[in-house]
């Protein structure tokens, strides 16, 4: 739950909201928990937002290995140390190197074996750095993936921005369950030119 706003109580949520919630409960996440459940004070943004987030991690053209690299940078652009806990061990569980977590969780940019894995960390580490992707980063991403890929990469930093924003403004804690150091809340190398 979160310190400044915790969502609606679950026992006395209104007909959209408990809709929303029952969606939510029902679909691939099974919970409703942190921002999701700040969200639901306002049931019609918390229905739209959740949806583009089920496409963001479960349905794009990302295998779940490369989406969850995604929202792990996007995560530690905005040290939103929630989002960390929640998915790191799921990038793990997904097959990403505990190193490049290690790397990407302290700030510093990973040393990649697999050169799918490296163009998609710069195409996202670009993007929240530079708020532009550049010609050449995005040559190879589309040379490689396909457009589609692009694309969804912008998808998922978008989606897990606004979730971190949500984290970092409500003040939602880490919770239980954090396998993983917290991420390092200092200035990020990997996100310096």
């Amino acid at each position: 739950m979160s310190r400044r706003h915790p969502g609606p109580d679950l026992d006395h949520l209104t007909e959209a909201q408990a809709r929303v919630h029952d969606a939510i409960k029902n679909g691939p996440r099974g919970n409703v928990i942190g921002p999701l459940r700040v969200w639901l004070t306002n049931p019609e943004m918390a229905e739209k937002a959740q949806a583009l987030g089920q496409y963001a991690r479960y349905d794009s053209s990302l295998p779940p290995i490369l989406s969850e690299l995604v929202i792990l940078v996007t995560g530690r652009y905005w040290s939103s140390g929630f989002e960390w806990a929640q998915h790191a061990p799921i990038a793990l569980e997904a097959g990403l190197d505990p190193a490049i977590v290690a790397a990407i969780g302290q700030g510093r940019r990973p040393e990649f074996t697999d050169e799918t894995q490296r163009l998609v960390f710069d195409f996202a580490a670009e993007l929240h750095r530079d708020k532009v992707v550049s010609d050449a980063t995005y040559g190879q991403v589309v040379e490689a993936m396909g457009v589609d890929a692009a694309v969804d990469i912008v998808a998922i930093c978008g989606y897990y921005t606004l979730i971190s924003m949500t984290i970092n403004a409500f003040d939602i804690p880490v919770g239980d369950g954090a396998s993983l150091p917290l991420i390092d809340t200092a200035p990020a190398e990997m996100f310096r030119r």
